[in-house]
């Protein structure tokens, strides 16, 4: 075993006796390996580029709104590392490229499976479009729920943060940006 994953699983260790647990009782025995392999899962989005995933084709002259919406996401926020989730809309305006459409959906998992903040995990995703696929224009709306406003702070059970990030024609011509919100709303 590795020094970083035996210092990983003390941890988990030392935090169980830090809430007033036992490590050491039956059904905790295996809780720290079993913690460090959700971790492996839930934050593999460091172990993953978007240029690794992101394949363009020629557009054949297609120039209208490509449009995936409803992609479910979960993430950690970076301030409790406690759980946020919803759902991600994710579009663009083709300039020539396109890109396969499962590969919307896995550049907002590589990104959502990292420590983060609702605001940051939009811009990641249309900068990466923008970067890489080059459109005329890139969004990113996110409808989530934040389990640090549910369990803890402020407990507001049924408040949704919705977040933007648009990027060139989404940001200059009004008609590309009614249309997105028209579709989301289908």
């Amino acid at each position: 075993m590795d020094e970083n994953r035996s210092q990983s699983l003390e941890a988990v260790t030392k935090l169980l006796e830090y809430i007033g647990e036992d490590p050491n009782r039956e059904g905790l025995l295996e809780t720290p390996e079993r913690v460090i392999k959700a971790y492996d899962f839930l934050f593999s989005g460091y172990k993953h580029k978007v240029e690794d995933v992101i394949k363009t084709f020629d557009s054949d002259g297609y120039n209208q709104m490509v449009l995936l919406k409803d992609i479910e996401m979960y993430s950690f926020c970076e301030h409790h590392m406690l759980p946020f989730f919803g759902k991600v809309h994710v579009a663009y305006i083709p300039n020539n490229r396109v890109i396969g459409i499962s590969k919307l959906a896995r550049v907002v998992e590589i990104f959502s499976k990292r420590l983060q903040i609702q605001e940051r995990l939009g811009e990641q995703v249309t900068e990466s479009l923008m970067t890489h696929l080059q459109p005329k224009g890139a969004a990113c709306i996110i409808e989530a729920s934040h389990l640090c406003m549910r369990m803890r702070g402020v407990e507001k059970q049924n408040s949704v943060m919705v977040t933007s990030s648009l990027k060139g024609i989404f940001m200059t011509d009004n008609a590309a940006r009614d249309e997105l919100l028209k579709l989301i709303e289908l």
